[in-house]
């Protein structure tokens, strides 16, 4: 199921609900085979999950919009199950993280899935994007990282997820998800440290 981004009548949602209850308007519209209703929500949340599937997946953009489209795919098929007991964005995001740790488990077997970074010369300034204070792509550094290393030190600093979360959702011991946003922050502050910038 691919979602086409057309214009669509604006018929059932006020533009001045709050983006909770308008969310909630257009979930029990989706929920009741609304199509243009489901779009919407699309549109309103795709990129947002998409930002989090591509660091999740290391800034791969293809297998990125495959994940966002599998997320949105689960996202229809469970709308029925939301309970509105939390704003249809926290469950809608931890729905898309979830499709994309699926991903990264099942590529976890696959030879080098979690090795160290290849080249460990890696310098920022030969392969990054210039940002105009620092010089640097963090994005691209983290895209750097291997993927569980990547995942917990995303799911942690960026998107605010405790140990114990993380540890459930990637199926590792608590101790296993500090180790490896050890590993994550030792490896940028060695990227970042070394001669073409400080950590």
């Amino acid at each position: 199921m691919m979602f086409a981004i057309n214009p669509l009548p604006t018929a059932s949602v006020s533009h001045a609900m709050p983006a909770e209850s308008a969310d909630h308007a257009l979930v029990r519209a989706a929920a009741d085979g609304d199509r243009h209703a489901f779009e919407r929500l699309y549109r309103r949340h795709s990129a947002r999950v998409f930002a989090v599937i591509l660091r999740l997946q290391g800034g791969d953009r293809a297998r990125a919009e495959d994940l966002t489209q599998d997320a949105f795919v689960r996202v229809w098929q469970k709308l029925p199950e939301f309970r509105f007991e939390s704003a249809f964005s926290t469950w809608l995001h931890r729905l898309a993280v979830n499709t994309a740790l699926m991903a990264l488990r099942s590529a976890r077997g696959e030879p080098g899935a979690d090795e160290d970074v290849s080249d460990p010369e890696f310098h920022l300034a030969d392969t990054m994007a210039r940002l105009p204070d620092l010089g640097i792509d963090l994005d691209k550094v983290i895209a750097k990282l291997p993927p569980r290393a990547r995942a917990v030190l995303v799911l942690h600093d960026v998107e605010g997820w405790k140990h114990e979360e993380i540890s459930d959702e990637l199926g590792m011991a608590v101790g296993s998800s500090k180790a490896q946003l050890h590993r994550a922050r030792n490896l940028l502050k060695q990227w970042l440290g070394g001669p073409h910038g400080r950590a």
